[in-house]
Order: C-alpha cells, then sequence, then structure tokens
C-alpha cells in the first residue's frame, strides 16, 4: 500500500484546509484500512492529529484539534480526508497520513510506533 499525502498550503490564521490521503495498492478498498494523522513541526516531535479505526467508525483527535479538524474517507476513491478549519500558527506542520495494522489496540492508536506504513507528507504554514 502507498500513501499520497496532498493539500497544504500557505493560509492566514483563522483559514481552512482539507489535506487528502490517497491509497493505492489496496486488496479490499477502504475496509479493515486504520488511517491515522500526524504532523510534525521544525524542532519538534512527530505528534498523534487524528484516526480512524477500521474498527470504530468514530474518529479519534488530538485535544489541540479537536472541534476544528474532521476526518472522512470516500470509499470509492479510498481517499481519507483530513478538513482543518480555523487554522492557527501552532498548526504550522509537516502532516503525514499513515496505517496501522489490524492488530493495533484503540489504546495505541495515538502512538506514531503502532503505525507500520507512511506517505510523503504535505507541509502546512499558517501565518498570523
Amino acid at each position: 500500500v502507498q500513501l499520497q499525502a496532498s493539500g497544504g498550503g500557505l493560509v492566514q490564521a483563522g483559514d481552512s484546509l482539507r489535506l487528502s490521503c490517497v491509497a493505492s495498492g489496496l486488496a479490499s478498498g477502504t475496509y479493515g484500512i486504520t488511517m491515522g494523522w500526524f504532523r510534525q513541526a521544525p524542532g519538534k516531535e512527530r505528534e498523534f492529529v487524528a484516526v480512524r479505526s477500521w474498527r470504530n467508525s468514530n474518529p479519534l483527535y488530538a485535544d489541540s484539534v479537536k472541534g476544528r479538524f474532521t476526518l472522512s474517507r470516500d470509499t470509492s476513491k479510498n481517499i481519507w480526508y483530513l478538513q482543518m478549519n480555523s487554522l492557527n500558527p501552532e498548526d504550522t506542520a509537516v502532516y503525514h497520513c499513515a496505517t496501522a495494522p489490524r492488530s493495533t489496540i484503540w489504546g495505541r492508536l495515538r502512538d506514531s510506533a503502532s503505525y507500520d506504513n507512511w506517505g510523503p507528507g504535505t507541509e502546512v504554514t499558517v501565518s498570523s
């Protein structure tokens, strides 16, 4: 499975962006796929953003983005979306999508080490 994130860019505080993650090479479409989003700001550790587990249709969000970011997917196109609203400069980072094995338990979904397939990131810059 290959992942490709896109949709990043330079925006102003308060603006919105929608990131896309296209997954190619899926044998069964989006079934069984746990897709997570992480971000890494310059000089900082990689940070969990959001995830949609294949076991649970309710996404899990980091507290820092809850209420502003929304995960969705288009099962016909094998695309996952991260809608980001009310962006602020603290959201500036390179955003990556990644998949975790089906066996990953709910309690480990915030841990980047649980994900074994990563795509190239897309850069988001939010100016104040």
